[in-house]
């Protein structure tokens, strides 16, 4: 089995990133990525953890990008985490979502539902990637809300009366830095971003994939992801997008798995971006 979009506690996850290589083991998963939001400290820390689980680990990442105002995922695989552009990159993106934080913090407070916002800050200032999904289990906590689900659909979901608009890089950027970094690019779950717009302008920027196997993918939406990854020459890829709470969101983690032969063209295609690479060093 192989899933290549898992999340743990260095972003919006509840897992460790060690407890999530012994939970993802014990699923049947023997080939994971760890795809943190703009940060790679999940998966660097998961590496001992998964030699001794004898689970192989793909170097992963989920960096979010902008366009006309609205987030695209993108997800990167094969990394160098090491690499100075890639974490000059996520340094500012640290910064704008500790903007965000508080933006939104104090839209809440405008709102009649203010929430602590200090803990959050704290959080990242330990090297946790923030965000909304902190802002709803803070609105869960005050009570404001029942489920946080609730508290995307009443105050954090775009053009909700707390939601601020991220700023930063294109996706076409995004995708360049991946590559900076010797990594493959993939299009994180199309069917939930409905952007369809983006993909033939993305695949001719360099986007190397697109994630057709999505836990909120039905067959239909997969079938058309497929062929318009075939019509486009991307690669094919797939992820439970598992964060710990299955109560959260709908996830087939341990059920999803990509093929063999997609994980292979994957592998080749990651060969090709650090040769690309390395010869220019």
């Amino acid at each position: 089995m192989i899933d290549l979009h898992l999340h743990t506690t260095a972003s919006d996850g509840l897992l460790s990133p060690s407890d999530l290589v012994i939970r993802a083991r014990a699923a049947g998963l023997f080939v994971i990525s760890i795809t943190d939001h703009d940060t790679t400290a999940g998966c660097d820390a998961a590496r001992g953890a998964a030699r001794a689980a004898g689970v192989d680990l793909i170097p992963g990442i989920e960096i979010s990008a902008v366009d006309n105002g609205r987030d695209v995922h993108i997800l990167g695989y094969s990394i160098d985490t090491a690499s100075a552009r890639l974490r000059s990159f996520l340094e500012t993106q640290r910064e704008e979502r500790l903007r965000r934080v508080r933006e939104m913090g104090d839209r809440l407070e405008a709102l009649g539902c203010p929430v602590d916002v200090a803990p959050i800050l704290e959080s990242a200032a330990r090297g946790r990637s923030v965000g909304r999904p902190q802002i709803a289990a803070a609105l869960l906590a005050k009570g404001y809300v029942a489920t946080r689900d609730e508290a995307f659909d009443r105050f954090l979901e775009h053009g909700g009366p707390a939601y601020v608009a991220r700023r930063g890089a294109a996706p076409s950027e995004v995708v360049a830095i991946v590559h900076e970094a010797g990594g493959v690019a993939s299009l994180a779950h199309p069917g939930v971003l409905r952007r369809d717009d983006l993909i033939a302008r993305l695949a001719a920027a360099g986007l190397d994939g697109l994630e057709a196997l999505h836990s909120d993918h039905d067959e239909a939406t997969e079938a058309r992801y497929r062929a318009l990854a075939r019509d486009l020459d991307l690669l094919v890829t797939g992820g439970s997008d598992f964060h710990g709470d299955v109560q959260h969101r709908a996830t087939r983690f341990g059920e999803l798995s990509m093929s063999s032969a997609e994980l292979d063209a994957l592998r080749r295609a990651a060969d090709r971006r650090r040769g690309a690479v390395d010869s220019r060093q």
